[in-house]
């Protein structure tokens, strides 16, 4: 059985309620959830709540997806609404948040104060710069180095040949770097 094959099957059983096949579905389509959603959501453990949340809306609402092969841009339709739903409920909370944000502040452990928020205003810059890429290299960029998935794993999320894959992650890299050092 191809590929688009096993997918139909997983989608077809997910939606007369298989966890496994709906498993496997996760399985297959995970890290690339997970990269859409750290691009927007810079905390690690809030993008990891916010991908949970997209895979179980997506098992609440699998009756819904008409078409298997647009199983991934479904996924990560969800994905956006989920990263908005987190962003105006985080404006909400901020208002709200000044006190705990205070004391938080003092049981804050012990380190090197000037080192951490270097490390924070790097990251945020990479970021952001990444954020600015065209997505054709956006996509390969953040699947490999903030989800840290392997090429072939890439490649089949991607539906690229090695080959295209390595072209779209060197020329990305070389047009990231670019626009960190302006």
């Amino acid at each position: 059985m191809n590929k688009a094959a096993e997918e139909r099957d997983l989608i077809e059983r997910s939606r007369l309620g298989d966890r496994q096949a709906f498993a496997r579905l996760v399985q297959q389509t995970a890290r690339l959830v997970y990269a859409r959603v750290a691009l927007d959501v810079p905390d690690k453990h809030r993008a990891e709540d916010i991908t949970q949340e997209v895979f179980l809306t997506a098992w609440r609402s699998i009756g819904r997806l008409q078409d298997a092969q647009a199983l991934r841009a479904w996924l990560l339709a969800i994905a956006a609404s989920k990263v908005a739903d987190d962003v105006r409920r985080a404006g909400r909370i901020k208002r709200d948040a000044t006190v705990v944000e205070a004391t938080e502040n003092v049981a804050a452990p012990a380190g090197d104060p000037a080192a951490e928020i270097e490390n924070h205003d790097q990251r945020e810059r990479a970021l952001e710069a990444l954020r600015g890429l065209p997505e054709e290299y956006r996509q390969p960029l953040t699947l490999r180095y903030l989800a840290g998935a392997d090429y072939d794993t890439i490649g089949k999320q991607l539906a690229l040949s090695n080959g295209a894959l390595r072209g779209l992650l060197h020329r990305g890299l070389v047009l990231l770097r670019k626009r960190l050092s302006e």
